[in-house]
């Protein structure tokens, strides 16, 4: 391990915290080394060697944060890069197992901001049973960067026998939701503060892997599964529709949607099928293995889980919404972005 020993009496980031000698060794050792710790980083090499897994595949995952504002109700930028990693490898079929954390920071940033930014991605972790392995930070001039950006990359192993994938996909099978959807991306709309409204609605944000497992321990034919993060609901499904050359068909009565958020959504004229979650993910079954894969979810900790649409062979490509009155509409992808830098 490389020699430690030097203080950290700074109480906001410079330029010098970038450039690779002591201040940028006093950042690493009183910051990231105690908030990560662990044998892989603290070892403080180019790289971090870990153990292959004796079986399976390998499912990596990188993904970049630039969440506005960086704390948010419900959670914040640091908290959000490991589950929104976690997640990915998860919806892959993957249990993850290491992460790599990289970090943009601005001139004048608090050490205390990024202090409780690495403490809460260090209880994230923990709490997905993942351990950070390797990092790097870079320091940018006063207004080159907005306070903070995070980016992860994550390895996880699939379990032979998983295949997860549109390829899967049959005419008649079941999509499943795993919760509610819309918080993450209205939660993070009402922090800016720059409305003429507020609401106490929090983030979902959350590691999935163990509602995944469960998924799979309940219905191994699992065919496919999207955490619905930019874009919401309806661009994933529209994905799948794409992939696959056949159709969705979803029942509005069956999303769940808090009614602060949907308050919400309604008064800025947003429709919560467009709005990201960080929490929450989609899944198709074969048809009777449905009920089995919600009853599994909800004995894992998702009360919400439901059966909200099926997969059909036309119209072809498309998402259509049934409304609660009986009528249809198209449910197209996402053009344009109503709620820029939610991730």
């Amino acid at each position: 391990m490389r020699a430690r020993g030097h203080r950290l009496l700074d109480s906001q980031v410079t330029l010098a915290h970038g450039a690779g000698g002591k201040a940028s060794a006093a950042l690493v050792e009183n910051v990231f080394f105690e908030a990560f710790g662990g044998a892989a980083l603290t070892a403080a090499g180019d790289s971090a060697v870990l153990a292959a897994p004796p079986a399976g595949r390998l499912a990596m995952s990188t993904d970049s944060y630039v969440v506005n504002p960086v704390e948010f109700p419900g959670g914040d930028i640091g908290e959000l890069a490991v589950n929104g990693t976690v997640n990915d490898l998860a919806v892959a079929g993957a249990r993850p197992l290491h992460l790599t954390a990289g970090f943009i920071l601005e001139e004048g940033l608090e050490i205390d901001l990024l202090r409780r930014i690495c403490a809460s991605m260090a209880a994230a972790a923990d709490a997905a049973g993942v351990a950070i392995v390797a990092g790097d930070t870079k320091v940018v001039p006063r207004g080159a960067a907005d306070r903070l950006y995070v980016t992860t990359a994550g390895v996880g192993v699939i379990p032979p026998g998983r295949d997860p994938g549109p390829h899967r996909v049959r005419a008649g099978d079941a999509v499943i939701l795993s919760g509610p959807i819309a918080d993450h991306g209205m939660a993070v709309m009402m922090a800016r503060g720059d409305l003429a409204i507020s609401a106490p609605i929090e983030s979902d944000t959350r590691p999935v892997h163990t509602l995944v497992e469960a998924l799979f321990e309940a219905v191994p034919d699992t065919a496919w599964l999207r955490d619905a993060t930019r874009g919401g609901l309806a661009t994933v499904l529209n994905e799948l529709a794409r992939d696959t050359g056949l159709g969705v068909a979803i029942e509005d009565a069956a999303i769940a949607v808090h009614d602060m958020t949907r308050a919400a959504c309604d008064m800025l004229g947003i429709d919560p099928l467009y709005v990201a979650n960080e929490g929450t993910f989609a899944a198709v079954v074969p048809a009777a293995g449905a009920e089995a894969a919600v009853a599994a979810l909800v004995a894992a900790g998702a009360p919400d889980a439901a059966v909200v649409g099926r997969v059909v062979a036309e119209p072809a490509e498309s998402v259509v919404l049934v409304t609660g009155f009986g009528g249809t509409r198209m449910v197209d992808m996402l053009v344009g972005d109503p709620l820029p830098r939610i991730c």
